[in-house]
């Protein structure tokens, strides 16, 4: 008897049923396939919709226009094709197999041949598809191992890592997110062979790889793993302090359900906590990898030894300084290295409840005393604001006025 997916409400929505509803309205298949018939048997909410289908890439365009379904030709040359309707994207896929591999891209055949498809796939999870019905079609037995935590390759390992490389870091990742118990051996071998070609990958995917793990819930044995298996030396050297990652990931788990909304899987905190404290090696894994400019500055800040644990510093001049997430951070950072005070619970409320108050002057009061404009209006302007920071806040426009025409007597 087939397995079935409990109906969930994205399959019913009018903006699915009516992609599906046009896809098989001249004699092709469409079935829902991958992450979001994975994660619906799991009972996990859903990232994306993702559908594969018998009928070839132009037909799905034709059918998609004629039924003015915005159509996105995403990977043309691979089959996919993007719709959106009602702002819902559907990613289509026609069925294909790999006749041809480098490690990074493959050339592929366009196929009507269900099994062939699944095969192509990295992980048996990842093959499950799913009709409008619900009813589940495995054909490498991803059922079982999605329902036991078992992240396993499809076929052979090495095979598959040759065609993929990115499989290697994928499979940590899955492992993160859906492994249970102990991961699969011939698997973490593959990966440890095929290790040394992690550096022949685009910088940007090895980057949402890590990122993405490190999202998981609970991260720490994959990334202790990749230690072990000698993964991170090819993509990440700079990982270091793994004492402070696994206390970080016991402070969160102990306060999260406390602070459901604050406290989430927060990829940059972990990433700060695992890397080196060394500014030099974040800035030289922030260029490699190609983080963001906005990441890159964040780990610097959440390293930056001159700044004390808000605890000692002054909670409300940290906070005003770099605001409540960050300073959530840096408390964590530092509960993780220090342990967890007693007062954490204040803490935390003050930095979830903190109304950043407003620096009663502006630039053109600095101006109206006959200051010329010019870097002296900043200065003075920050002489004050620093001084009404150390004063708590508590000056008000008419004291910062006079602490303007003080310092303006004296220069």
């Amino acid at each position: 008897m087939p397995h079935t997916l409990v109906p969930a409400a994205w399959m019913t929505a009018h903006s699915t049923t009516k992609v599906m509803s046009v896809l098989q309205s001249r004699g092709a298949e469409a079935r829902f396939v991958g992450g979001c018939v994975r994660d619906t048997l799991l009972n996990l909410p859903i990232k994306d919709i993702d559908i594969a289908t018998t009928a070839m890439p132009e037909q799905v365009v034709d059918l998609l226009i004629k039924n003015q379904i915005r159509a996105i030709p995403t990977g043309l040359e691979h089959g996919t094709i993007t719709a959106v309707i009602e702002q819902q994207p559907f990613e289509i896929t026609t069925l294909r197999r790999d006749i041809k591999t480098d490690g990074r891209r493959a050339v592929v055949k366009f196929t009507d041949n269900w099994q062939q498809d699944a095969e192509r796939r990295d992980f048996t999870m990842n093959a499950l598809f799913a009709d409008m019905q619900g009813t589940i079609y495995d054909y490498v037995d991803g059922y079982n191992d999605a329902l036991k935590g078992n992240v396993r390759f499809i076929g052979d390992a090495e095979t598959r890592i040759k065609e993929d490389v990115l499989r290697i870091l994928r499979f940590y990742r899955f492992f993160a997110l859906y492994g249970v118990g102990k991961a699969n051996e011939s698997a973490r071998t593959a990966c440890q062979k095929a290790a040394p070609t992690i550096p022949s990958l685009v910088h940007e995917r090895v980057q949402q790889e890590i990122l993405s793990l490190l999202e998981a819930n609970e991260p720490s044995d994959a990334i202790e793993m990749m230690r072990d298996d000698e993964i991170l030396v090819y993509c990440m050297p700079e990982a270091e302090d793994f004492d402070h990652l696994n206390n970080l990931l016991a402070i969160e788990s102990l306060l999260t359900p406390h602070w459901p909304l604050f406290i989430l899987p927060n990829a940059a905190l972990r990433l700060s906590a695992l890397l080196s404290k060394c500014p030099r090696k974040i800035s030289k894994v922030a260029v490699r990898l190609k983080f963001s400019k906005s990441l890159h500055n964040r780990l610097l800040a959440l390293i930056d030894t001159t700044r004390s644990s808000p605890d000692q510093y002054g909670l409300e001049k940290c906070l005003y300084e770099i605001g409540s997430e960050s300073t959530r951070d840096l408390l964590l950072l530092n509960w993780a290295k220090g342990g967890l005070p007693s007062n954490h619970e204040m803490l935390l409320s003050a930095a979830a409840n903190w109304k950043k108050p407003t620096f009663p002057l502006t630039g053109q009061d600095v101006l109206a005393t006959g200051t010329p404009a010019g870097q002296m209006v900043g200065a003075i302007l920050k002489r004050i604001e620093d001084w009404w920071v150390q004063e708590d806040f508590k000056p008000d426009r008419i004291k910062c006025l006079a602490k303007l025409q003080a310092i303006i007597s004296h220069t």
